[in-house]
């Protein structure tokens, strides 16, 4: 990779910065950003940052040399299924960033704090094409509330428990993403503020963070759009768009209506683009799906015409992402759930046929049940794609690694 980037500040068009930010240098460091796609996503994030965690990328001061050129790990930005795994990583950040140098010490910390919890939550049916996750997400419509009452209650009891946005460490920078169904604009959950640019500012908020986390995992239309109250005053004064693009007003500063932070951007890419000379995407969305014969009917037809348009904002933004990295405007690399990892040029990959990870890839996405076996298997994969991502494209001077976390593989 090259040493000296090109000054290039910002992706054309919707990459752009938000209109209200001014211009400013992008800054040497680490930007991660963890896709949506439900259960399939946390799991898959789940392993490559297990891999992150052993390569010590996961540290925001990191000691090895061989980090000191790109920075430290100085933002997580997540959506959806990510930022259930992003958000814990986040609340147990000084457990899992144990003080001890030995690898097998750091593991242990990483695994009782974030890969037990996960994989617990996992076994919790919310909302899925299951018969159970069928029958929760009934009793949820039909129960006072609203269901994405009932998605925070579960993430509550099995995740963050009375946790708020304070509970995130100042270091690295975390960004849980939703989508503003009211001004089209991504709505930021982080420790220094909730964000949306035409909107407002509301400074240091103590919203819980399972709250956080519902809103941005609120799939459209069975779970959204995740409803938050406020005060107008709770808003910074001018803080938000100008002219046409002023919406710091009641009904837009007192009722919220927030969607999946998938629709908006699904790889969470914007708001580490805009900041960090070095990118790294982990993206578990589900890979477009090709038919042979669409129903004529309005809704089936329409919704495939949704998944054509969000096939299309998703491909551009991984090629316009992938041609900086091409053009020496950004470092750092990528790696998907439907990446064939033959692709990576690295030695010593661990064994991962292409016809068993697709398989992985079109798991359902949903907040469904995951038996062992599959959850065992997206984190392998996450796992080992990462691995070949880092080692082919940021640092190829790394050793491989010994062998999967589970011995089960990829299937």
């Amino acid at each position: 990779m090259p040493t000296t980037p090109a000054p290039v500040e910002y992706l054309p068009h919707d990459l752009g910065p938000d209109k209200k930010e001014p211009a400013k240098p992008i800054e040497k460091g680490i930007g991660l950003c963890l896709s949506g796609g439900g259960y399939r996503a946390m799991l898959f994030h789940l392993g490559a940052l297990w891999r992150l965690q052993e390569l010590r990328l996961l540290d925001p001061t990191p000691n090895a040399p061989l980090f000191a050129s790109l920075g430290p790990l100085a933002r997580i930005s997540s959506v959806s299924g990510g930022s259930i795994t992003s958000a814990l990583l986040g609340f147990r950040w000084n457990e899992v960033q144990t003080s001890n140098p030995d690898p097998t010490t750091r593991i242990a910390a990483f695994k009782q704090h974030l890969v037990d919890p996960i994989r617990a939550m996992s076994e919790v049916a919310i909302a899925g094409y299951d018969a159970k996750g069928a029958w929760e997400f009934i009793e949820a419509v039909i129960a006072p509330g609203s269901v994405n009452d009932h998605v925070t209650k579960k993430y509550a009891k099995h995740l963050y428990g009375d946790a708020t946005l304070q509970s995130l460490p100042d270091l690295p920078w975390f960004a849980i993403n939703a989508s503003n169904l009211q001004s089209g604009s991504l709505w930021r959950f982080t420790k220094e503020y909730m964000w949306d640019w035409r909107v407002g500012k509301i400074e240091k908020p103590k919203l819980p963070l399972a709250r956080a986390v519902s809103a941005s995992s609120a799939f459209p239309p069975v779970l959204s759009p995740a409803i938050l109250e406020f005060r107008d005053s709770d808003f910074v004064p001018n803080s938000g768009g100008t002219g046409r693009d002023n919406l710091q007003r009641p009904p837009f500063t007192t009722r919220v209506e927030l969607s999946d932070g998938g629709v908006y951007d699904n790889m969470g890419l914007e708001t580490v683009w805009k900041n960090y000379q070095t990118v790294l995407v982990s993206n578990a969305g589900r890979p477009f799906g090709f038919e042979e014969k669409i129903p004529i009917d309005w809704v089936h037809q329409g919704s495939r015409v949704i998944s054509v348009m969000d096939n299309q904002v998703g491909s551009l933004r991984k090629r316009l992402l992938v041609d900086s990295y091409e053009k020496h405007e950004r470092t750092g690399t990528y790696w998907g759930i439907e990446s064939d990892i033959a692709n990576y040029r690295c030695d010593c990959k661990l064994n991962c046929p292409c016809e068993k990870t697709q398989i992985l890839a079109r798991v359902t996405t949903d907040l469904s049940k995951k038996s062992k076996n599959l959850q065992e298997q997206l984190i392998n994969w996450g796992y080992a794609v990462c691995d070949a991502a880092i080692r082919s494209w940021v640092a190829p001077q790394l050793p491989a690694p010994a062998g999967f976390p589970y011995p089960i593989g990829v299937g």
